[in-house]
């Protein structure tokens, strides 16, 4: 299957379990694959098409920076609802959310979680 990708989209949201989470906030880092058909894209050239990038990355803005989640796992989740809500040739979407500086003790880079959904009929 085709895919769109939107790699490394940088947000500020307000999500976390922590009080200073959701009162200072922080950075998210989201990648999202796009899964439809570009075939009929590729050929007429018509953004009727295919999923306009700029609305998507709109769409993932909203969820993260105005939308508050205690877990990253609803983020993506979210996301991905509003991604099918919003286009409906999207067939189905790979969402990574990052969280890099989670306040838990340790050394490490950062922390995300990734989910895969499919349209549902």
């Amino acid at each position: 299957m085709d895919k769109i990708v939107l790699k490394r989209m940088q947000f500020y949201g307000y999500h976390g379990l922590l009080p200073e989470e959701n009162t200072l906030g922080q950075r998210f880092y989201v990648d999202a694959d796009l899964y439809l058909s570009l075939k009929k894209a590729g050929g007429s050239d018509a953004m009727e098409n295919s999923i306009h990038y700029g609305k998507a990355y709109e769409k993932i803005k909203h969820v993260v920076e105005e939308k508050r989640f205690n877990l990253i796992e609803a983020v993506a989740e979210a996301i991905a609802d509003e991604l099918f809500i919003s286009f409906e040739l999207l067939e189905a979407c790979t969402i990574h959310v990052t969280k890099p500086d989670p306040p838990i003790p340790g050394y490490y880079e950062s922390v995300a979680v990734e989910i895969y959904r499919e349209r549902t009929k």
